[in-house]
């Protein structure tokens, strides 16, 4: 019996979801784009909802197309993985699983002056997490648009607050 591997591709304008069979070859094959928000100069949102209908659509459809083949079944698909856009951050409730602000891309600078305040506070610099991380601090670090968003965002302040925060990458709020 065939096996076949699933893969979410999920980018920063589209996502998609392929099928491949044992050769690599892709037997199924779907994709969507999805909106960006520009709320400012160098601001990139994405709305996370939004995110996971383009995700879940591709899946639909490409099962769909993979189970027209009758000697296909969905026990066939022995493993999904997920390609995302790494850095891009989500914050959600944990009880209601509700995002709590639009996803910051990213490429985002609106952490550009809170990058600047902290490496200046410290001793090594940008480089501070270089060893533990590889990244130094920067607009792209995930760690630092938590920051902004516990600092901007009364929801992710509150849930902070509360115990009730989730936050995490594209790959994160997928599987989640």
């Amino acid at each position: 019996m065939p096996s076949y591997i699933g893969a979410i591709d999920q980018g920063t304008s589209s996502s998609r979801f392929l099928i491949f069979d044992e050769n690599g070859k892709i037997v199924a094959l779907h994709q969507i784009g999805f909106p960006q928000y520009y709320p400012q100069p160098g601001w990139i949102e994405h709305n996370p909802n939004e995110i996971l209908d383009s995700v879940s659509k591709c899946v639909d459809v490409c099962i769909t197309q993979f189970l027209n083949d009758k000697t296909h079944s969905i026990k066939d698909i022995k493993a999904i993985g997920i390609t995302n856009q790494r850095e891009t951050f989500i914050a959600w409730d944990k009880n209601t699983g509700k995002p709590l602000h639009n996803a910051i891309v990213w490429s985002d600078t609106r952490t550009l002056d809170l990058v600047h305040h902290l490496t200046e506070q410290i001793n090594h610099g940008a480089d501070i997490f270089k060893k533990l991380c590889g990244l130094p601090i920067s607009t792209y670090f995930s760690a630092v648009k938590l920051l902004w968003m516990i600092n901007n965002v009364p929801a992710v302040r509150d849930a902070h607050n509360n115990d009730t925060l989730l936050v995490g990458t594209v790959d994160t709020w997928l599987i989640w």
